[in-house]
């Protein structure tokens, strides 16, 4: 588990739980099963109090998107939390600015009650607002501006509610103690890890995988080429220059089976999706459902060195059944046999992996016929 988190560098959060959350996901993708309670205990999930730093190895912050990371990367990022005034999102920068009052008894909270709920600042909920994807109330944007201030930290989720504290009651003394790098080292390490995760990739890629502005995402792609540590390649194929990691290796045959979240780092930059792998992929959660062209929770399927299928999964906890409610061929696939049979294992061991004792699939798509035959069959 280690040495995967170490590959990909981080994990990002989200909230859907169709299948599972997504930041189990990346992992099982890459090392199979695996006991999720332990990114639990990793990332301080789950208990209703947790103990200070007991068995913590990950925080979260935006890194990507909302993420968990190793400790270590906290430093690398605290040129984003000095910027929060600026570069937060607009609630959070406009109540800095207009109650910063209200922010600083909301830390006072957090300093003397925390960890801390949302729901324990005193404010009531707002009322769900047409267009609007959350409806925080006014102690929860004060929350959430102070996290991305780093000024309080995630002592994790219960139920996956972030629960609130002080940097120094959640992060190891040495993590505190390390100096601020200058942003401009920070920012070239960040373009390292993203390059040790991707191997070769273009500009943007890079940028995205830490969401650097596009300015400091050319420059310090330009010095590591400078240095010598990212290699100036060409890609059949792409529009744009790419960069291989000097020490990206080159294996002789690729023998992957695996189902990705639409959050896993490998394809959450659709546009690197397509041009390195032809996947035209687009989470359809936020589609109405009469606009769905693949479903509603849609998982592709690495097959090998390409995407050969994509499926739409829901746990049916209750039912104790791993739901594919539509199985789809990608272009060159439909009718492979081969491509059922592999995806059919791997459905099966995610079943298991979930605690689920059978896979059921719905007769939707063009690949759900011989899918079905190929799960009866495993």
């Amino acid at each position: 588990m280690r040495r995967a988190l170490g590959r990909v560098g981080l994990l990002q959060v989200d909230s859907v739980n169709v299948v599972c959350r997504s930041h189990y996901l990346p992992l099982f993708s890459r090392i199979g099963p695996y006991p999720r309670e332990l990114v639990d205990a990793m990332a301080g999930h789950g208990a209703a109090r947790l103990p200070r730093r007991s068995r913590r190895e990950l925080f979260e912050y935006w890194a990507h998107e909302a993420s968990l990371l190793p400790f270590a990367a906290q430093p690398l990022l605290r040129w984003r939390m000095a910027r929060a005034g600026t570069d937060a999102w607009g609630s959070m920068v406009r109540i800095a600015r207009e109650d910063p009052g209200l922010v600083e008894r909301v830390f006072a909270l957090v300093r003397d009650r925390g960890p801390i709920r949302a729901s324990e600042t005193g404010f009531a909920r707002p009322a769900p607002r047409p267009g609007h994807m959350w409806n925080w109330h006014a102690g929860k944007v004060a929350l959430e501006y102070l996290f991305f201030a780093g000024r309080v930290a995630s002592a994790g989720r219960v139920n996956f509610e972030r629960l609130y504290d002080l940097p120094e009651r959640v992060l190891p003394a040495e993590v505190l103690a390390a100096p601020d790098p200058d942003r401009a080292d920070a920012q070239r390490e960040l373009v390292r890890i993203a390059a040790r995760a991707l191997g070769v990739a273009a500009e943007p890629d890079l940028g995205d995988y830490f969401r650097l502005p596009r300015a400091d995402s050319r420059a310090r792609t330009a010095e590591l080429v400078e240095s010598g540590e990212l290699i100036p390649v060409a890609v059949e194929g792409w529009g744009a220059p790419a960069h291989l990691w000097h020490e990206a290796r080159r294996p002789r045959a690729v023998a992957v089976r695996a189902l990705l979240s639409p959050f896993d780092s490998l394809i959450w930059f659709r546009a690197r999706a397509e041009q390195a792998f032809g996947l035209r992929y687009r989470i359809e959660i936020y589609t109405p459902a009469h606009r769905r062209v693949h479903g509603y929770y849609v998982l592709p399927f690495l097959h090998g060195e390409r995407f050969t299928a994509r499926v739409d999964l829901k746990a049916d906890r209750a039912a104790g059944a791993l739901l594919v409610r539509g199985a789809h061929a990608e272009a060159g696939a439909a009718g492979d046999a081969e491509t059922a049979h592999a995806l059919a294992a791997e459905l099966h061991a995610m079943a298991r992996w979930l605690g689920l004792h059978e896979v059921r699939i719905a007769p939707n798509g063009d690949l759900a016929a011989a899918l079905s035959a190929a799960v009866a069959a495993a």
